[in-house]
């Protein structure tokens, strides 16, 4: 069931005006959901039944970590150890990679990828200001540094015009993050990475299972890295894992994850300081139930990817990622959509505050530009990279990158990927409860801005009082 647009012009004022819906049989049913009272003001939330639970497993999942309990061989020694070497071996295939490696988790596998390159101490690397923190503090802890550049507004992925900006004399590398549902563009960073002698380490927290410009996620760069913490599309609770088409950054990779000792192969003979990076066993069993479930889950999400979308471009106020050419095959950590609202509005925040009331989980403030985290904390003291070479240290306060900062205040919204896990009845009733919400805006837009509460926090804050969220 869905709704249509007004027909040219402008969308309809925030009054709570619902003239735009459309004459057919379903309007009585979407006029009940828009007259009623917002739960976030008082009113019945359009859902009280929970949405399908995360993580999912099976029966062959609890069998296989029995033997492996059972085998009382738990840990990652030696590289790569038989679940782990078999995991990472079959999701290269699937990208199309010729090496893979597990790590302990995402955050160590973009580490451990920077320095199998070779980038040294005081390099620097051009990430998205619209990323988690950890990626650019996987930069900071490999002694180089992060430079910010802004996103694409139609993917919230790094922008290639803003990274040629950023280049100077002293980068080395570009690290793209695809976003969501969305992917950067490949071919124009990998032009850009030509012309200036450049590295690519992808991040591809988000992007398990992705095809994109002919390319699989994390195969087209120098190394692409992969996270398997509890909320991602994999998972064994936490996890990492790198892949890379380069023979001498694989087996780099063997020995700093394994405190040093020579790859199997070691044909380059590269000396390393090494760490124990190593994934368990107990985590590889679990991720390889998780690799054969991933087919059925992504197929489920795209479609329901599909219907939210498709519902979605029809109500005012409300703007649905545009589709990306060059997408071979999606991959949907989250489902987001853009809040523009004309006139008198609401914040963002409250926005989804009162999506949330209706009990649909969601976000505003998923992320912020890392520049401005309270996780991201940066001094010459604990980073002294940044005062390499120069009369004054890198100050990151002096940052701006408008499309990023407008993504996290005013526009985006994060829908979970296991709400695209279940059945139809879901989609309905997500759309239902935005169209609720669209439909009161106006009265919305009057209320105290406080209810918009851990809504408008950062998540570093948030991180005191909800426990026991794992997205």
């Amino acid at each position: 069931m869905f709704v249509a647009k007004a027909s040219g012009g402008a969308p309809p004022p925030l009054t709570g005006n619902i003239s735009w819906l459309p004459n057919n049989s379903d309007r009585n049913t979407i006029l009940g959901t828009a007259m009623q009272k917002l739960a976030i003001l008082g009113g019945k939330p359009v859902r009280t039944k929970p949405f399908s639970p995360w993580p999912q497993y099976t029966q062959a999942d609890v069998d296989r970590i029995v033997r492996v309990v059972e085998s009382r061989h738990w840990g990652g020694f030696p590289v790569p150890s038989k679940h782990a070497g078999e995991f990472a071996a079959r999701f290269a295939e699937l990208h199309g990679a010729k090496y893979g490696l597990c790590l302990a988790n995402g955050t160590i596998a973009l580490l451990a990828a920077i320095q199998a390159l070779g980038l040294k101490f005081g390099d620097e690397i051009i990430v998205p200001a619209y990323t988690w923190d950890g990626t650019a503090i996987a930069v900071l802890q490999a002694g180089c540094i992060p430079v910010f550049a802004d996103v694409d507004p139609d993917t919230y992925c790094l922008d290639p015009k803003a990274v040629r900006a950023a280049i100077t004399p002293r980068t080395r590398a570009i690290m793209p993050v695809h976003i969501a549902m969305r992917f950067a563009d490949m071919e124009a960073l990998q032009a850009i990475a030509r012309a200036h002698d450049l590295l690519i380490i992808e991040d591809c927290a988000h992007a398990h299972g992705g095809r994109f410009q002919g390319k699989g996620a994390g195969a087209a760069g120098g190394a692409g890295c992969f996270s398997f913490q509890e909320s991602k599309l994999m998972t064994a609770g936490e996890g990492g894992l790198v892949l890379t088409n380069r023979l001498d950054c694989y087996e780099a990779l063997q020995s700093i994850i394994n405190c040093g000792r020579p790859s199997l192969t070691d044909k380059f003979e590269r000396k390393v300081l090494g760490a124990n990076y190593r994934m368990t066993e107990l985590q590889a069993a679990l991720l390889l139930g998780q690799l054969d479930a991933l087919p059925e889950l992504c197929q489920r999400r795209t479609h329901h990817a599909s219907v939210l979308s498709k519902a979605l471009g029809t109500l005012p106020h409300l703007r649905p990622l545009p589709a990306q050419p060059g997408l071979e095959r999606e991959t949907l950590y989250h489902y987001i959509f853009q809040y523009r609202p004309t006139g008198t509005a609401p914040s963002r925040d409250l926005f989804v505050a009162a999506l949330d009331a209706e009990g649909i989980p969601c976000d505003g403030r998923f992320y912020e530009p890392v520049y401005r985290s309270d996780l991201f904390y940066v001094t010459p003291e604990n980073c002294p990279q940044l005062m390499l070479g120069r009369d004054e240290p890198i100050h990151y306060s002096a940052c701006r990158c408008p499309i990023s900062e407008r993504a996290a205040y005013e526009e985006s919204v994060w829908l979970p990927q296991f709400l695209l896990i279940g059945d139809e009845a879901d989609m309905h009733d997500i759309t239902q409860a935005i169209q609720k919400v669209v439909s009161n805006l106006g009265e919305l837009a009057k209320a105290d801005p406080k209810l918009a509460g851990l809504k408008a926090c950062s998540r570093a804050l948030r991180a005191k009082m909800e426990r026991v969220k794992n997205y």
